[in-house]
């Protein structure tokens, strides 16, 4: 068995040369947002969920992404809103929200 059933990681990569970068669209809030948010409702710790910042996951054209594993799910936001789904329906309920799947 995992030591998390889900390990979340937020794209939280800068990128200085003008590219196109997660951090555009508030990634770092939106990781801190849902870490709290996960330790609200008590699903953070081992054999619950992790959530963690990752560097370039290398999908900066498709918007701010996650992804949360073992599923291999990747995701992307645009608002605390999409944050709120992910958590409820794929962290505590175990369904994909196909809406903000890539």
């Amino acid at each position: 068995m995992s030591y998390y059933k889900h390990h979340v990681f937020f794209c939280c990569n800068r990128r200085d040369s003008g590219a196109r970068c997660c951090c555009e669209h508030d990634a770092q809030a939106m990781r801190d947002y849902a870490k709290q948010k996960v330790k609200e409702l008590k699903l953070s710790g081992q054999g619950k969920v992790r959530i963690n910042q990752a560097g370039c996951l290398d999908r900066c054209d498709e918007g701010p992404v996650l992804v949360v594993y073992p599923e291999a799910v990747w995701y992307t936001y645009v608002d605390r809103e999409d944050i709120d789904e992910i958590v409820s329906e794929h962290l505590q309920h175990g369904r994909v929200v196909e809406r903000l799947k890539i």
